[in-house]
């Protein structure tokens, strides 16, 4: 179906009968009947692999998996890639804007040129226009570091959204992948009807989860409405399936990062005159101008969501670099305060490409390595 033709699209009588099928066949394209059908099938099964542990003796240390977490700025990357360089690693980014294409000047992504020939997974591989997903994240980074260790490698994940990580080390119960045209259908419907009327849908389709929400909490209603359409089955009964985290996460070792507040603060404005200095603003406006939503995930994200707002006539150029700062810094505070509620997270002071940290972080992952 044509954009043009979703456009103008009528929800058909039907879509208020008390048949929850009903319902699903008013609103489901025949090709997302298909995908309700493929997300049942897996929704039933643990694709899980647990093959790796079976490989590991009894009296073999298993081989850790690192995480490299802290605040934006801090410096996470260049620890990262020297923690490679003496593990045999490869880097899965753990960053919720570095997996976007295109969205480049405020990501801070490693030039190919200074990763010292480190493979980097889950970069540069989403097209801006999807919303992708801790969820998302969490399945194809359990991939990966299958893959990594396949090849006898050490995973790292290195970045600072402990959404995602925590997506993996504490699953969501099993739920499909987000049907954007869906999505569109239902934001049309409340925009134009009020997030009460989706809420009576949701009374229809999944009464229990209904109870539990209020109509207002439409992003949660809007979610309970697309997994019933897509998978024939409320959400409430998916939560009672939610998955054992990946036997991976039990060899998981969780560095942070903390280094001087009102350094990084400073590096934290410095780097973001440099990124407007770079093109910021001609960048977002390639984006928009190829049709990527402003609200997007993509271009919410802080660094970018000021420059729409700019562009849009929202705010003038000063205003958009000094808030930008300004919600950059707020950003790393947050970040900072989310890991030190994590389980299980060791602190280093200082900044990632400080030379001293390196010896402690490897003698922490690999004894043999401390002498090396």
């Amino acid at each position: 179906m044509s954009s043009g033709r979703r456009a103008g699209y009528r929800f058909p009588p039907q879509l208020f009968s008390p048949s929850p099928d009903t319902i699903s066949d008013a609103l489901l394209t025949q090709s997302n009947h298909r995908r309700a059908s493929v997300a049942s099938s897996h929704l039933g099964c643990n694709s899980f692999s647990h093959d790796i542990l079976s490989r590991v003796s009894a009296d073999q240390t298993p081989n850790p998996v690192v995480a490299i977490v802290g605040p934006t700025a801090s410096g996470k990357s260049t620890l990262g890639i020297e923690v490679a360089l003496r593990l045999n690693g490869e880097i899965i980014n753990c960053d919720s804007v570095q997996v976007y294409r295109g969205i480049e000047i405020a990501t801070a992504k490693v030039p190919f040129e200074e990763r010292k020939g480190i493979p980097h997974h889950l970069i540069d591989f989403v097209s801006p226009e999807i919303n992708y997903t801790a969820g998302d994240w969490a399945r194809e980074a359990q991939a990966k570091i299958e893959e990594i260790e396949r090849r006898g490698k050490v995973p790292l994940l290195v970045g600072g959204t402990g959404f995602y990580l925590r997506a993996l080390r504490r699953p969501f119960f099993p739920s499909p992948q987000t049907d954007e045209s869906l999505r569109q259908r239902l934001n049309k419907m409340r925009e134009k009807r009020g997030a009460e009327y989706l809420h009576r849908l949701l009374r229809r389709l999944d009464p229990l989860s209904a109870q539990e929400l209020y109509p207002r909490d439409w992003p949660r209603v809007h979610r309970a409405i697309e997994v019933r359409l897509q998978t024939g089955r409320p959400i409430s009964t998916l939560k009672e399936k939610r998955v054992e985290p990946h036997e991976s996460t039990r060899r998981l070792h969780i560095l942070a990062l903390n280094p001087p507040r009102d350094e990084l603060y400073r590096r934290i404005n410095e780097r973001t005159e440099a990124h407007f200095a770079a093109g910021l603003v001609d960048e977002v406006k390639h984006l928009l101008t190829r049709g990527i939503p402003p609200d997007s995930n993509a271009l919410g994200a802080h660094g970018y969501r000021r420059v729409v707002e700019h562009l849009l006539g929202k705010r003038d150029l000063t205003s958009a670099v000094e808030q930008t700062k300004l919600d950059v810094r707020h950003y790393a505070k947050r970040q900072l305060t989310w890991f030190r509620h994590e389980p299980g997270v060791r602190w280093f002071e200082g900044f990632g490409e400080e030379k001293r940290l390196l010896q402690p972080v490897l003698e922490i992952l690999d004894p043999q390595v401390r002498d090396k």
